[in-house]
């Protein structure tokens, strides 16, 4: 895609005046680097930064059979949401694989905004309408609706200035539709990628300019920062977040990610007998995190061998974990492979280097 037909969020020029890198990212140009990926990480985790991330899709559903849709096409059971309360899932394929994960926020009785990711809207769009027996009325607000992400243990205070909930009172994976920065209708979630706590704010285009100016202000004496995409993976990856296209896709299934957590089968969904044979019987293979015990760096794609130097799985996701300081990653590797303490090698640059298998999370606040 060349940068002529790549879209722009209604903040491109703000990051570029900010000094950001931009790179093609999902179809977007996107703030990959400000000052640093280290630098940004640390802001995130000892502070407050703001991703934007208005690149990410967003479908309004509503009527009657609302939930009926979604309890179809979800893993998790939509049907625990009261209004006000958001809940992270996944889009079963038809096949065992996933289309994409997404959150499911509860706005009112018979309303749903599904979040999914930026790279897989008209994919995601596709997948459930095709679905829709339910007389679903199905609105795509993609393209009107800006999303910032405000993060790091100080988004709280920092913030507060800027409206008249409490947000301390505002519990993880829930959210009000509130006044917040001279906007009087946005919705602040309690929900992020970086597991250092904060808020996610949706408001609409014509208004997210004048949402980041405040928020910087508000957050000057909190030392907040412009974020790119670059810590946010860092951010993620040292949670064990899955990220879709790397660590989970069309060919991957909840169950073999570890995601059976949201995968409920008191209901009837899309897959949901040939997950739970998963489930019941066991899978071959299961995606691990591992941590670097002789030096090396892992990379996507980056070869996960045996003890006897054969070939096992690939890494998924693999960096230098910036509060850790040691090499990280996650991978698929056989079951038998899976459990804590198991010992795998990555290849790097065409020698295996030791690795340890870990439980999830890598970074613990």
């Amino acid at each position: 895609m060349s940068e002529t037909t790549l879209k722009k969020t209604p903040l491109e020029q703000i990051h570029i005046d900010l000094g950001a890198k931009m790179v093609p990212f999902a179809g977007y140009n996107m703030p990959v680097q400000y000052e640093g990926v280290n630098v940004e990480h640390e802001t995130v985790r000892q502070g407050v930064g703001v991703f934007d991330v208005s690149h990410m899709g967003e479908f309004l559903l509503t009527g009657p059979g609302a939930l009926d849709l979604i309890q179809k096409v979800t893993s998790n059971d939509a049907s625990k949401l009261t209004i006000g309360r958001a809940q992270y899932s996944c889009l079963p394929n038809g096949k065992g694989g996933i289309v994409d994960d997404l959150i499911v926020y509860k706005i009112k009785e018979e309303q749903y905004l599904l979040v999914v990711n930026a790279a897989n809207i008209e994919k995601d769009w596709d997948w459930i309408s095709s679905h829709n027996q339910f007389d679903v009325e199905m609105r795509n607000l993609s393209d009107d609706y800006a999303l910032l992400a405000i993060q790091g243990p100080k988004a709280v205070e920092a913030m507060q200035s800027l409206t008249s909930v409490d947000l301390s009172a505002i519990k993880y994976y829930h959210f009000e539709v509130a006044d917040f920065a001279g906007i009087d209708y946005v919705i602040i979630s309690a929900t992020g990628y970086t597991g250092s706590g904060g808020f996610e704010i949706y408001c609409k285009n014509s208004e997210v300019e004048q949402v980041w100016n405040k928020v910087f202000e508000a957050g000057a004496d909190f030392g907040i920062k412009a974020i790119g995409l670059a810590a946010r993976d860092t951010l993620r990856l040292e949670m064990g977040y899955c990220l879709y296209g790397n660590d989970i896709n069309d060919e991957t299934s909840p169950i073999e990610a570890g995601l059976g957590w949201i995968t409920k089968f008191t209901k009837d969904f899309v897959d949901a007998d040939l997950l739970k044979k998963q489930k019941e019987n066991g899978v071959s293979r299961k995606l691990v995190g591992f941590k670097m015990i002789d030096r090396g760096i892992p990379r996507h794609d980056y070869r996960i061998q045996d003890n006897q130097g054969n070939d096992i799985g690939v890494v998924t996701s693999g960096t230098m974990a910036p509060s850790l300081k040691v090499g990280i990653g996650m991978g698929y590797v056989p079951t038998e492979l899976a459990a804590p303490g198991s010992e795998i090698f990555i290849e790097v640059r065409g020698k295996g280097v030791k690795a340890e298998v870990v439980k999830l999370p890598f970074y613990q606040a």
